[in-house]
């Protein structure tokens, strides 16, 4: 499953990501179970505290799976008729339920390395595990790429050992024998050596083993990633032509070689796109340490509240300032005048309109740092949604205003830079 990014290949895991920018409504209050969410779909629950979200795209694929595992019925078990249809659909959600438990042990090992996990997202072709942060060891690395697949491969022998329980001519050792085979696939294929699959984080983890640089490991996994998907892009195809995949060369006509090319550039697209994001974001997470409060701060005077506008933009073109904070009579500030609200003002009124009638009073969290870089910085910035913010020195001394704007626009500058 996926873990890094929002590109998934056929459950892959998704690796930590790097904080998104501050985004500018306050957060809002957390969806019952069965609700539309912010996670881009339903939530369900919320396993060890992590949420886990259901994606429209899902309910796509589980029509699919049903209507392609009941036509597989038919021909095995004749006698259902319909009923086949409502057997499919159990197997649909029991192998989403499985490609959970692969996401949850991503989870687990996040949490026991005290990584925050956002949420778990079940989608279009398996499940992301959205990981904030890096781990700080390749061993961990290694570790928490290795639980999903392992996970699989176990959920795979609980069902063989099941098969044995039933017998394999009826509903019940069907039922076991694909989801056997569906979650030893999962882990077979998530265990391929390339980005962004769990395979590919292993490998990562290794390379950054002996280089003593991730970054290395990164680009190494990310270009095996590529060559993965240019080789499912080829391979997945004349695999099914020849009949290597089990499937007799006579029996496959040209819509299901149709089918079988529109699967191969699917799956070559999310895995060349997946490892190309990892690529980014790495090279991303390099640079997060030049974003520091400090440069990218606007310089700003400080004005009473009912200074004219007028008054306190010429103040602060005198000093080279960009920006105006409100102070109490001792000097103390308590608001911050908004950009967007001096641009609404035009040139005519300023003399007569008060800067604090622009001004957005200080809230708890809306004191930053000048220290602050990084992905502290991100993250602070995340968890306190606001257009502007104050930046003081570590004396309390005011140092300037911190535009959400400014931060985002540095952000897309650095992911677009290329080394």
């Amino acid at each position: 499953m996926d873990q890094s990014g929002k590109s998934q290949d056929p459950q892959e895991s998704v690796r930590p990501q790097p904080p998104e920018p501050p985004e500018q409504p306050d957060p809002p209050k957390a969806p019952a179970p069965g609700r539309k969410g912010g996670g881009g779909g339903i939530l369900m629950g919320r396993p060890f505290g992590v949420p886990v979200y259901v994606a429209p795209s899902w309910f796509l694929v589980a029509a699919l799976i049903t209507w392609v595992f009941g036509g597989q019925l038919e021909r095995v078990l004749p006698e259902l008729g319909a009923l086949r249809y409502l057997v499919s659909l159990f197997f649909a959600v029991a192998f989403y339920a499985s490609v959970l438990v692969h996401e949850l042990a991503h989870t687990v090992a996040a949490l026991r390395f005290k990584l925050p996990v956002r949420r778990i997202q079940l989608q279009f072709f398996g499940g992301v595990s959205e990981i904030e942060k890096e781990t700080e060891t390749p061993g961990r690395e290694f570790v928490l790429a290795f639980v999903g697949p392992l996970l699989s491969l176990v959920l795979a022998g609980v069902f063989y050992a099941g098969m044995a329980l039933v017998e394999p001519d009826t509903v019940p050792g069907v039922l076991l024998a694909g989801l056997m085979l569906s979650n030893l696939i999962v882990a077979i294929f998530n265990l391929l050596p390339g980005l962004p699959l769990d395979g590919g984080r292993m490998l990562r983890a290794v390379v950054w083993k002996i280089t003593g640089r991730p970054m290395s490991g990164t680009v190494a996994a990310a270009w095996v990633g590529r060559a993965l998907a240019v080789t499912v892009l080829i391979g997945l195809p004349l695999l099914t032509h020849t009949g290597a995949l089990g499937t007799a060369r006579p029996e496959i006509g040209g819509a299901d070689s149709l089918t079988d090319a529109l699967l191969a550039a699917i799956l070559a697209a999310i895995i060349w796109t997946g490892a190309g994001n990892s690529l980014r974001m790495a090279r991303l997470r390099e640079r997060l340490p030049d974003l520091t409060a400090r440069t990218l701060t606007r310089r700003a005077v400080p004005v009473e509240a009912d200074t004219p506008l007028s008054e306190g933009l010429r103040r602060a073109n005198d000093s080279g300032a960009r920006a105006l904070v409100v102070v109490d009579r001792q000097g103390r500030p308590t608001a911050l005048v908004r950009e967007a609200a001096i641009v609404g003002v035009p040139d005519h009124r300023r003399p007569w309109v008060a800067v604090g009638t622009l001004a957005q009073d200080l809230r708890e969290g809306m004191r930053v740092s000048a220290e602050l870089a990084g992905e502290d910085l991100l993250e602070y910035l995340r968890a306190t949604p606001a257009t502007e913010y104050l930046v003081v020195e570590e004396t309390g001394e005011i140092y300037g205003v911190l535009s959400t704007a400014d931060v985002e626009r540095a952000f897309v500058s650095a992911m677009a830079r290329r080394p």
